[in-house]
């Protein structure tokens, strides 16, 4: 899920319920619609609002939730079977829930940001054209009101684990009718509801409350969460060490040295599944072609991240060595072609008069970030580093908010390079490359666009154990380096923080908090 590390709005100044949980967050970026939320400050909402056929545990294991079971021999061809269920509006959540879900976040027309999930399923090829030739995939079967079936193109290694995904959350009929207004108030199946219409107010709070028609395996532990959405961390952590606000998922880079001491025992850290990037689309002059491979390897080798890992985030990032994640299964530090993520000044600068040679080089190397998110002393960092090893300008361009910064990515208008992050949505490698870097991806933020690594996806997904699928994967990745795709920064150890007022809060494998978990 791309990430923002942002919060937009102000302090909360309205102090919650004392039994309400108050956490940070900001404001997504668009309606609360599961297949069209790409970003954590949305996601991190929709996912207390949904239940899926699958829920992840804090460690990120899988176990059914809203499935009874999930039948399959091949990997190819799904039985599927629900548990009684109802949307929060008490009406039934039903095979049918799921299927009319699916194939709207699936139907190009709806222009949905995580349409590519379906890409595995049969007849999405013939629903996701630009002119499609058909409304629904010819792999969904409604059989009765608590049976589906789903039929796969081939067979994969990773769906039954995506299936806790939330581009596929059932929607109830209610949604169709307008969708945008939907979003704004959704109805959804999970363990949390809006808590009135006025739940969300933009750019302050989103209120939820907890759902007495849910009857899964992660139920509320408290009598509700408020997620207030803040102009900065600093702002975030005063609330935070003044019992303002009950848990904060990012210490800023100015805490870092001290929040053990001033925390406690209230300190969190732990390795998640986080990583984040600098990219730049291939639209972008000097960045297309040959020119851009060479230009973004020697930017790469440009920079000195161990020192900046060190001197702005005290060690709580670290030098990454790959497109995915150091904690996921099958994480190999040692690929091929990885070396060009190793500081390396003077293979730097002969690889950008290679460049030169193509086409030279002119104007000023800019990095996009959103001021919200806590951002600019790693991007300037990271600019001075390419400014003293290239010898050209290198600046941070701010841009006011993570929503800002975003519709201009997913615009394809941003011109110029960027910082973004993605937070793991279920813990496979898989789950990365398939979302960041498929030529058809929504959420390839980058153009990256390559038939042999589609292929190389694909086969990683149809092979027939998981040792099979790593090694493909592997080769995978070698093509992102050799091709340059994007240049990978850091993986992320979470800093984070729950108030005096907290008895639990528990941080997930993936940088959020076990939300229903947290007990005042």
């Amino acid at each position: 899920m791309a990430t923002s590390l942002g919060l937009t709005a102000c302090s909360s100044g309205d102090s919650a319920d004392s039994s309400i949980v108050t956490t940070n967050a900001g404001e997504p970026q668009n309606p609360l619609v599961p297949t069209n939320t790409n970003e954590n400050m949305g996601g991190r909402v929709v996912d207390r609002l949904w239940s899926g056929l699958k829920y992840y545990d804090a460690s990120g294991a899988a176990h059914n939730e809203v499935a009874q079971s999930i039948e399959s021999t091949d990997r190819k061809n799904y039985k599927i079977t629900l548990k009684d269920w109802k949307f929060s509006d008490g009406t039934p959540v039903t095979a049918k829930s799921f299927v009319d879900a699916w194939n709207f976040g699936a139907l190009s027309t709806n222009a949905q940001l995580q349409s590519y999930v379906f890409n595995p399923i049969k007849g999405f090829k013939d629903v996701s054209a630009e002119k499609p030739t058909a409304q629904t995939m010819s792999g969904l079967k409604v059989i009765d009101d608590r049976t589906f079936t789903v039929e796969l193109e081939s067979p994969s290694i990773d769906f039954e684990t995506g299936l806790g995904f939330a581009p596929f959350y059932p929607l109830p009929e209610v949604a169709y009718k307008d969708i945008k207004a939907y979003g704004e108030n959704p109805v959804g199946n999970g363990p949390y509801k809006f808590a009135s219409n006025g739940a969300w107010q933009h750019n302050v709070q989103i209120d939820l409350v907890p759902n007495p028609e849910y009857k899964g395996g992660r139920p509320a532990k408290n009598k509700g969460l408020r997620f207030v959405m803040y102009q900065t961390f600093e702002t975030a952590y005063q609330d935070l060490l003044a019992g303002n606000l009950d848990s904060l998922d990012v210490i800023p880079d100015g805490a870092l040295a001290s929040y053990k001491k001033e925390l406690g025992d209230r300190a969190i850290t732990k390795p998640i599944a986080y990583k984040a990037a600098i990219g730049i689309q291939t639209n972008t002059p000097h960045f297309g072609g040959e020119e851009g491979v060479l230009r973004r390897k020697a930017i790469s080798m440009a920079i000195n991240r161990e020192q900046i890992s060190e001197n702005i985030f005290r060690g709580t990032r670290v030098p990454a060595k790959d497109f995915t994640a150091a904690t996921l299964p099958g994480f190999d530090g040692n690929l091929p072609g990885s070396e060009v993520l190793k500081y390396n000044p003077e293979e730097a600068k002969k690889v950008w008069a290679q460049a030169n040679a193509i086409s030279p080089w002119s104007g000023t190397y800019e990095i996009a970030y959103n001021s919200d998110g806590g951002h600019q002393g790693w991007i300037e960092a990271t600019a001075n580093s390419i400014k003293n090893t290239l010898g050209i300008e290198a600046v941070g361009t701010p841009y006011p908010t993570f929503k800002n910064i975003r519709d201009l990515i997913n615009g394809k208008t941003i011109n110029k390079a960027f910082r973004y992050g993605w937070q793991g949505d279920y813990p496979t490698m898989l789950q990365f490359l398939t979302a960041q870097y498929y030529s058809f991806s929504e959420t390839n933020n980058v153009n990256y666009n390559s038939p042999e690594f589609d292929k190389l996806l694909n086969d990683a997904l149809a092979a027939s154990t998981q040792d099979e699928s790593y090694k493909i994967i592997a080769k995978a990745q070698a093509l992102l380096f050799k091709d340059m795709a994007d240049i990978p920064m850091f993986d992320y150890a979470a800093a984070a923080g729950r108030s005096d007022k907290v008895k639990k809060a528990e941080m997930a494998w993936n940088g959020l908090f076990d939300f229903e978990g947290i007990e005042k």
